[in-house]
């Protein structure tokens, strides 16, 4: 059981993604999923004991990250790295996707009071925020949600986890409106598939189209990776 243990511990670290637990035991086939699932659990027990590394859930799978009170420490030793914060709008513009997707560019629109096609540009680029369908109406417009990244750098293991909007306006500092708490219609959750169609947010996914860029500071996001 230490065995599998220390081999749980190395492939959770080297992961460069969240680990699930279906991925863990696809590699460990040859040993019972009881038996990697106590070693997973013992594993755990032993990163509750202070130090400077933590066994997180997030994104669905599971990570070791710095603690996150020392981020700042983590940060001087890669001091050259140059990071790049997401302004005001574009948080906003996040906060309004994160709690009424999939939702479409006017729509953000209409909650800001705004033009969001830039803002929404550069979330692309971030990988925080993808295209997940279209909406059933005349022109049949692009429906946005958060992706698996936009919950990784938030320190999220799902949606769920979200704060309340409430709690979110204080964290970034501005007022969010109030529509953010008024349940969407039934008929916007449905993303539409045309016969013959690609589906949108495979071929057409921003996460496979936009290049990769310098990831985003966000105020209460997890510990660092530190692989």
């Amino acid at each position: 059981m230490e065995e599998l243990k220390a081999i749980v511990e190395a492939l959770i670290f080297a992961s460069p993604e969240p680990l699930t637990m279906k991925a863990l035991c696809k590699v460990l086939a040859s040993e019972p999923k009881e038996d990697v699932q106590l070693a997973l659990d013992s594993l755990k027990l032993d990163y509750e004991q202070p130090g400077g590394l933590q066994l997180i859930d997030i994104a669905g799978g599971m990570q070791i990250v710095t603690r996150t009170d020392l981020n700042e420490w983590v940060r001087r030793l890669f001091h050259e790295r140059k990071t790049t914060k997401l302004s005001v709008q574009a948080l906003e513009t996040l906060a309004v996707i994160a709690y009424r997707q999939p939702v479409t560019s006017t729509e953000i629109a209409e909650i800001r009071g705004v033009n969001t096609s830039g803002v929404l540009a550069t979330l692309m680029e971030r990988k925080l925020v993808k295209i997940a369908g279209r909406k059933q109406v005349v022109g049949r417009p692009f429906l946005y949600a958060t992706t698996r990244e936009f919950l990784m750098r938030f320190g999220l293991n799902d949606l769920g986890d979200l704060p309340k909007v409430e709690d979110m306006a204080d964290l970034l500092g501005f007022d969010l409106s109030t529509a953010l708490s008024e349940p969407m219609p039934a008929d916007q959750m449905l993303p539409l598939e045309v016969p013959g169609e690609e589906a949108v947010g495979t071929a057409a996914s921003p996460d496979e189209m936009m290049p990769a860029a310098e990831p985003a500071e966000a105020a209460g996001t997890g510990g660092e990776k530190i692989h």
